[in-house]
């Protein structure tokens, strides 16, 4: 091989070391299954009390997990932009009373950008109690 023909090769393979491999794509109703395993569905609810909320998080385009200080899981499937849902994002949530309801809309920021990355129309909350110890 002649000399440029190396120093392109070398170039080549440097060039595909520095591209991060893409993470996998992830399974977001797998992770929603495995979230709420042994766990019975409850009666849906219009709204939930933010005082109660202990944590949150994104089910990538799927769902939003709450998890409540009692112990119970409520999960909201929105009817509208769950596509938008990234676990590395951060939920903003502007409310006018002391509970989140299926009316309300959520906003997405990009984590790194700081930028909207979308928003969700929130849907009823399905609650999935903690199973009784035995």
């Amino acid at each position: 091989m002649n000399r440029i023909s190396m120093s392109l090769l070398g170039a080549s393979l440097l060039a595909a070391l520095a591209v991060p491999a893409a993470a996998a794509p992830r399974d977001g109703e797998a992770e929603l299954a495995k979230a709420i395993a042994g766990r019975t569905a409850g009666k849906p609810v219009d709204c939930i009390q933010l005082r109660n909320i202990r944590s949150s998080r994104i089910i990538d385009r799927t769902a939003i997990v709450y998890e409540m200080n009692n112990g119970t899981i409520y999960v909201n499937r929105p009817r509208s932009g769950a596509e938008s849902l990234d676990w590395t994002d951060v939920l903003v949530t502007e409310t006018f009373t002391s509970q989140l309801c299926s009316i309300d809309v959520v906003k997405l920021y990009d984590t790194g950008t700081r930028m909207t990355t979308g928003w969700v129309g929130l849907d009823e909350f399905v609650p999935y109690a903690k199973p009784p110890r035995s």
